[in-house]
């Protein structure tokens, strides 16, 4: 499987990435360094999106459902060299289900998360799975 964006910037301005019919500003200058995301918060959104694309996943091999998630995502950084070092995780999901196994879950997350397995070769990750009976 292969995957392909594309990312443009003007000098002075803010850039844009460009995947599909999707266009996801983000800044690059210190004007809209509290407006628009910075590298490492689109970084962390994508650790995100791959959970919340897993739960949507596995809710139909392990015959549950759900009506929403949400998860929180927050990151350590360290300064030399500049890199992520801890990213750890909150995700809730508001279901009625009896059969929402969430250690299961969590397993087949960081298990199969394409972005999951990724970030967890350069820092460690910790989280934990928090379901909220929405009857």
């Amino acid at each position: 499987m292969k995957y392909k964006i594309k990312a443009s910037s003007v000098a002075n301005q803010d850039a844009v990435i460009h995947i599909k019919e999707s266009a996801i500003n983000f800044g690059t200058t210190s004007k809209t360094a509290e407006t628009l995301s910075n590298p490492a918060e689109l970084y962390l959104g994508a650790f995100a999106a791959c959970m919340l694309k897993n739960v949507e996943r596995f809710s139909g091999m392990m015959n549950f459902s759900y009506s929403r998630a949400t998860v929180e995502v927050e990151a350590i950084r360290l300064e030399n060299p500049p890199r992520i070092e801890s990213i750890g995780y909150y995700l809730t999901i508001y279901s009625s289900a009896k059969r929402l196994n969430s250690e299961l879950l969590k397993k087949n997350i960081e298990k199969f998360g394409t972005i999951y397995n990724t970030v967890k070769q350069s820092c460690s990750i910790s989280g934990t799975i928090n379901t909220i009976d929405n009857d």
